[in-house]
């Protein structure tokens, strides 16, 4: 298999047959798939990635929408990347650039202002503490602190990324794992301690209400904590996932946002072509239909055809209420263990809209170019305009002044569109994937999508009308297209009974299933979702520790 055929829309080599055996398989080719097959192929493991799709990627693909118009269908922006698998598995090399927002966001405001937020470094933050002071003094103030708060937070978030959680009640090997994790906690000042505990239960809301007193400030820190996650920013536990939104880096610049040129595919198309590089063999629009169990133990895979595909063991990089309740025979598993799963929640509410433009927006509050057109333009002005939107959802199914996040990638990627024309992502909260009344997602769909553009027109008044064509994805249309379910773009909500060990399942936290030979690398698993490669690099060292054990046990 060539490495086109790996990111192609299909696989050169026929699928394997009954007669084939690998060491593993791998379902999903998601970026965690492709990210774990290439270091368990780097190890001399023979490995096969089977994926449902004509294109290899999952959620983090570039495809062309409309005719000429290529753009990231589903995720759109980079930042959680890991340092560690860019280099490892020479992403560079195989063509990856990423570029940097030359300002991280831009919120058009009520009554003709806005509020521009500068990046991660010294002279970005001190431009926006100008921008924060013609609102607040006293916010501008406070706005180093705050950020100085949130970085020591955030380096305690990277010092456990790539650690394998403790797996509770799995015995005493697993001590060693708690103590050295319980150390670097620790050796925390207890302020540091204190805020760690309040980033991690407490609401975005409080918070920030506690830090500054301005509503764009706030509306501008706190979107981070919607951003695929189906709740109002004052519900206990958003502060996390605001937090989970800044311990990225981009270019060694931490708390930096930017473009992958050629889309998000870009990312993943070098993943592919290093797990080819490697000798892993990717099968694309092939369907695993089920987990092939024997004994208690893992041992193959069933595609859609009909096909058996045997394995010495399966990692599943799909979402675990899709692995356990749709690919595993239900008498295979425990059934306390199987309830959790059907507890487990999935819904972030996203509503994703790429759009052909035959002009870029100009916004009525800041007229005309400049790097504000280059940044995640919000709308947003308040965390009470975020709270209205997400009780609107939960009553009516979509929030009727809805949050939006517009980038227009092409305006730093002239791949994407045609010579004076351009791309824009419009990512959208909240939309609620259990709509009332028995109204369907693929009835309303259209509808809501006008409404986000007329919500972007309300700022950039030639918007709508600049408008050439459009591909939706409603949250149903992401479980149908990626496999989210309830279109949950992290593979489950990133609340605090479904962290770190007790992600997806308490028991079952270190990329381990309940079954012999089943592993997960996926979002449901540590640390979560975004565009990271950690579960996929944490799925293979554990997997590969299993291997040693056995081999020397």
């Amino acid at each position: 298999m060539t490495a086109q055929s790996a990111v192609g829309s299909a696989a050169d080599a026929a699928p394997p047959r009954l007669k084939d055996r690998y060491d593993t398989v791998v379902i999903g080719g998601g970026h965690n798939g492709l990210v774990c097959a290439c270091y368990l192929a780097g190890a001399g493991l023979k490995v096969a990635v089977f994926e449902r799709r004509g294109i290899v990627g999952g959620a983090a693909v570039t495809e062309e929408f409309h005719p000429g118009f290529r753009n990231s269908t589903a995720s759109y922006t980079v930042s959680l990347l890991h340092p560690k698998v860019i280099h490892e598995l020479r992403l560079k090399e195989h063509g990856l650039k990423i570029v940097e927002r030359p300002m991280a966001n831009f919120l058009p405001l009520p009554g003709g202002e806005y509020l521009k937020v500068g990046g991660a470094s010294a002279d970005g933050r001190g431009g926006t503490q100008a921008e924060v002071a013609r609102f607040s003094p006293k916010d501008a103030t406070a706005l180093p602190a705050y950020y100085a708060m949130l970085e020591r937070v955030a380096n305690v978030l990277r010092s456990l990324l790539l650690e394998t959680p403790p797996n509770v009640g799995g015995g005493v090997h697993e001590l060693f794992q708690a103590w050295k994790v319980g150390g670097k906690l620790k050796r925390l000042p207890m302020a540091e301690r204190r805020d760690l505990l309040d980033l991690f239960t407490k609401s975005a809301g409080d918070i920030l209400d506690h830090w500054f007193e301005s509503d764009p400030i706030k509306a501008a820190l706190g979107f981070d904590a919607v951003v695929g996650n189906f709740a109002s920013p004052y519900t206990p536990g958003s502060a996390y996932v605001l937090l989970h939104h800044v311990f990225g880096e981009v270019n060694g610049k931490r708390g930096q946002w930017g473009h992958a040129l050629g889309g998000m595919g870009a990312i993943t198309q070098a993943m592919a072509r290093e797990a080819v590089e490697r000798g892993v063999e990717i099968f694309t629009d092939e369907a695993v239909a089920r987990v092939l169990t024997r004994d208690g133990s893992a041992v193959g895979i069933v595609l859609a055809d009909g096909s058996e595909i045997a394995a010495q063991r399966v990692v599943a990089n799909v979402n675990p209420k899709l692995l356990y309740l749709q690919l595993i025979d239900a008498a295979a598993l425990d059934g306390d263990f199987r309830q959790r799963i059907e507890a487990y929640r999935c819904a972030s509410a996203t509503f994703r809209i790429n759009v052909a433009l035959d002009a870029v927006p100009d916004f009525a509050c800041l007229p005309g170019d400049g790097a504000h057109l280059r940044s995640g333009i919000i709308i947003a002005p308040s965390l009470a305009y975020m709270e209205r939107a997400y009780f609107d959802a939960r009553q009516h199914g979509w929030s009727r002044e809805p949050i939006v996040e517009l980038l227009i990638p092409s305006l730093v990627d002239n791949t994407l569109a045609p010579p004076g024309k351009h791309v824009a992502s419009l990512f959208c909260q909240h939309a609620n994937p259990l709509l009332p009344d028995g109204v369907s997602w693929d009835a309303a769909r259209e509808e809501v999508a006008d409404l986000m553009i007329a919500t972007v027109n309300r700022h950039a008044p030639n918007f709508a009308a600049s408008v050439i064509g459009r591909r939706v994805l409603s949250p149903l249309d992401l479980e149908r297209e990626f496999s989210l379910i309830g279109g949950d773009i992290f593979h489950g909500a990133l609340s605090l009974d479904q962290l770190f060990s007790a992600r997806p399942v308490l028991g079952y936290g270190h990329y381990r299933g309940p079954l012999k030979r089943l592993y997960m690398c996926g979002a449901g698993t540590h640390p979560g979702g975004g565009v990271t490669g950690v579960p996929g690099h944490n799925a293979a060292r554990e997997i590969l520790r299993d291997l040693r054990r056995r081999r020397h046990g």
